[in-house]
């Protein structure tokens, strides 16, 4: 390709052309891979190939950093270090962004640069004017070059709302029957009509609907919004297969709090066919207004671009904020360190340097539990995690205690810069209310349709994890959070084994009356043994928790109830867990689910 017209004069450098060449048809690559992949989704999803399609998401979230790590090696192959002058990457950086012109994904290209460059370059090159540190290209009113529009729109004013409804399902073309499609859009038609009440259709009366299906596990959602007038209208609906084959509409989401949930960070990523996935993003706004778009990017699979504009966001509120980094609430762990911004809807995390007995893991170790709760399926009950390195945080943002332990309990992954503090390696996660502290509160105002609400929480939580083949370790109160909507999340992931590979057991009959009284066990117990009957001593000391437990989830006590989720996965079954309450599904006795309690102390905390 030859060098763009607009700049032989200002621009000489050819090596700095090839390298700004070289890191775009990288980024074009991945971008190829990463939609094969999603417009895979579709052909799985009508097959009924589950498993396949859990395992292409979670392939697909590796293939941004090997693209990456290829780029950087045919760079370091092919060029001198001396070669790679401070005017070359200058040089390189404006080539690039005349390669971008036309381009469809230009926000996804610069992050791309961007990550080329901070692992062939030194980090104190990461604020200046080598790497888009702002977006360079707009990303506004981006055309699509293909004959399917981001999104299509419907009249139903012309045939009928009912009528309108079948031509949105049938448009996508799936290779599957539908069981009774025609039952279903009438149900789908009822719950939109009330929705609206009884407002007259205006001339722009109109639905909009995204042109691809979004794809999540063994669900394919259909995302548009109703228009009448001023009034818009989101609306989200699910189809699923039935277990003879058929497909079938599950429901409709109107409640923004249902679809809120749904693009939860404590879901596993959509995959979607985007040529531009901007106006995707842009599309979902106007159904997710308190999302922020780095969130919004995320779950669509895109999570390197929601990091860079989490990263964005965070430097334009500490511009903007004046408050100090303190110690997160809730009891200090003994793996992390964690502290957030009271301004700022989210914790950091460090790994310590020293773990105290009883804890036996290693940074190492840490760090792949982590990566394999990004690869999981997180079923609405793990957050997700960004990770980052060498973070520069102000120190005088911080106070004297909270830079002291971190000096003392991580130093090397801290250190200081000057006037700043440089963190090598942290994770950051949406900051919630750490369950026990919901418990006590709820407890001490004399709540206790809160603190029942907690602990059935607690219980779904656990179980959609162990749905998941996941086996929390450490189920202490502390380990969970309590979102604003009212869900408990699970964030502590140090101890996290398959459920699959422990062993559950219940504790034999003591030899003695020595045996019952010894400070150790008088059996042997392997690494992955697991006692159910022993959550009881350290979960329901307090007897108002023990009574609403048992109440709701005693089964958790029990070795049988382990045991036989263990062997429902081992058998392959893949468990439906909906992102969504039941009461809202077509045939259920209500449409409405019970209000949450929203005490004054969740207020202030950043919404699921």
């Amino acid at each position: 390709m030859s060098q763009p017209a607009a700049f032989p004069k200002l621009l000489s450098s050819q090596i700095a052309f090839d390298i700004a060449r070289t890191i775009l048809d990288g980024f074009d690559k991945h971008y190829r891979l990463f939609r094969a992949t999603s417009q895979q989704a579709q052909t799985l999803f009508e097959r009924g190939a589950w498993a396949a399609g859990q395992q292409a998401a979670r392939e697909r979230i590796d293939f941004y950093d090997r693209r990456v790590q290829e780029c950087v090696q045919l760079l370091e192959d092919e060029y001198e270090p001396a070669e790679l002058t401070d005017d070359v990457w200058r040089e390189c950086k404006l080539h690039y962004i005349g390669l971008l012109t036309d381009h469809k994904q230009p926000e996804l290209a610069e992050t791309f640069f961007n990550s080329v460059c901070c692992s062939i370059l030194h980090r104190t090159y990461y604020h200046n004017d080598f790497i888009f540190v702002r977006p360079a290209v707009s990303t506004d009113y981006i055309e699509t070059s293909e004959p399917r529009p981001t999104y299509r729109v419907y009249y139903p004013a012309a045939d009928g709302l009912r009528f309108t409804l079948k031509r949105i399902v049938t448009n996508f073309q799936l290779d599957v029957a539908f069981e009774d499609l025609e039952r279903d859009v009438a149900l789908v038609e009822a719950r939109l009509l009330a929705a609206f009440g009884q407002a007259e259709l205006e001339p722009n009366h109109q639905i909009q609907v995204l042109s691809s299906l979004f794809f999540r596990n063994k669900g394919a959602y259909i995302v548009g919004k109703a228009i009448n007038g001023e009034r818009e209208l989101p609306f989200v609906v699910p189809l699923l297969h039935r277990r003879r084959g058929r497909l079938f509409l599950d429901t409709v989401l109107l409640d923004p709090a249902h679809i809120g949930v749904l693009f939860s960070f404590t879901r596993a990523y959509f995959l979607v066919d985007m040529e531009v996935p901007s106006a995707y993003v842009q599309f979902l706004r106007s159904l997710l207004p308190r999302t922020p778009r780095s969130e919004i990017y995320t779950m669509l699979g895109l999570q390197k671009q929601g990091k860079t504009l989490f990263y964005r966001d965070f430097l334009q509120h500490l511009r903007h904020s004046s408050d100090q980094f303190a110690f997160a609430p809730g009891i200090r762990g003994m793996v992390m360190l964690v502290f957030t911004l009271p301004s700022f809807p989210y914790v950091f995390k460090v790994i310590k340097d020293v773990f105290p007995a009883p804890k036996e893991t290693t940074r190492a170790q840490i760090q792949e539990k982590y990566l394999l709760v990004k690869h999981h399926d997180r079923v609405g009950r793990m957050a997700d995690t960004l990770e980052y390195s060498n973070v520069a945080f102000p120190r005088a943002r911080f106070s004297e205690d909270l830079l002291a332990e971190l000096l003392r309990e991580a130093p090397s992954v801290v250190e200081l810069e000057d006037e700043r503090i440089i963190v090598r390696h942290l994770y950051i996660e949406r900051r919630m209310v750490p369950l026990n502290l919901w418990l006590s509160q709820a407890e001490q105002a004399g709540r206790m349709d809160w603190l029942e609400h907690g602990i059935i929480e607690y219980g779904h939580a656990i179980k959609d994890l162990i749905a998941a083949n996941i086996f929390p370790g450490d189920m202490l109160y502390k380990n969970f959070g309590v979102t604003r909507q009212g869900r408990v999340v699970f964030y502590d992931y140090d101890e996290i084994e398959y459920l699959s590979d422990c062993h559950f057991r219940t504790i034999p009959a003591a030899r003695t009356e020595e045996d019952e009284l010894a400070s150790e066990p008088w059996y042997p117990v392997a690494r992955n043994d697991v006692f159910p009957e022993q959550f009881g001593s350290f979960l329901l000391g307090n007897p108002t928790i023990r009574h609403y437990f048992l109440k709701h989830h005693a089964d958790l006590l029990t070795r049988d109830y382990w045991y036989q989720q263990q062997q429902r996965i081992l058998a392959g079954d893949l468990h439906d867990i909906f992102p969504y309450p039941a009461a809202v599904r077509f045939g259920k006795a209500s449409t409405t689910t019970p209000a949450t309690p929203s005490p004054s102390h969740l207020e202030n905390c950043y919404h699921e």
